[in-house]
């Protein structure tokens, strides 16, 4: 599904990423992991299109996402990638329903269109009694999954997270780890997740172990109930 091939990355004269080659497969969980400043996030990030790699290509089902000019690759990420990232990065002016409902009105669904796929994600979600608050009147395990529906939103292909359980406590984190589970045996998603988590890392399909710029080894974990038509 996801193809990246020698993602190479450098910030000044720092060489962050340093020929990245890695594969996710349709309805996989993935964990990356490493100490700080291994090249996690920003290859996440390259993952998701919000950073151009120096060179090297990212493939989604064939494709290269980097061929694309801005506007094409602004509604390719609209369409198929989702982010959660630690802080929800909920709008504060804005109801829990609106907040989920955004990136529908951006990829150009009607508003009606929009809260309505917002109000089911939010009922799957077990929020319909806060669908109507603003992120301020929410829990912290609340907002995360505010910012979960929100990534659903427009069916994407994949879910990037990037340590989206680092700010709550253990009972909101284990919950929010169940989630992903969960979406994964209803929706078939897919999950790119950045952890430091050792809990959540273990649980996924594979575990992505990164250090100074390269994956050092990816360990299998579980193998994934795929269907022929939902492989690689």
């Amino acid at each position: 599904m996801i193809e990246l091939r020698d993602i190479r990355k450098t910030f000044d004269s720092l060489q962050v990423l340093k020929g990245i080659d890695l594969s996710i497969g349709r309805g996989e969980i993935v964990s990356i992991v490493g100490p700080s400043g291994a090249g996690k996030t920003t290859l996440l990030q390259i993952m998701g299109s919000l950073d151009r790699p120096d060179s090297g290509q990212v493939n989604y089902d064939g494709t290269d996402l980097f061929s694309l000019s801005e506007r094409r690759l602004a509604q390719f990420r609209n369409r198929n990638i989702g982010f959660v990232f630690q802080f929800h990065q909920l709008l504060p002016e804005f109801t829990l329903e609106e907040n989920v409902a955004i990136p529908a009105m951006i990829g150009g669904e009607s508003r009606s269109a929009a809260i309505d796929k917002a109000r089911r994600l939010i009922s799957y979600l077990g929020l319909s009694e806060r669908a109507s608050h603003k992120p301020a009147q929410l829990s912290g395990g609340e907002r995360q999954r505010a910012a979960v529906a929100r990534a659903l939103v427009r069916e994407p292909k994949v879910i990037l997270a990037d340590e989206p359980s680092g700010s709550l406590d253990s009972h909101n984190r284990e919950e929010l780890h169940r989630l992903f589970f969960d979406l994964r045996r209803d929706l078939g998603q897919t999950f790119v997740i950045v952890t430091h988590d050792d809990n959540l890392a273990a649980q996924a399909d594979r575990t992505v172990e990164m250090r100074d710029g390269q994956i050092t080894e990816i360990i299998i974990n579980n193998t994934p109930t795929l269907t022929p038509d939902n492989q690689q």
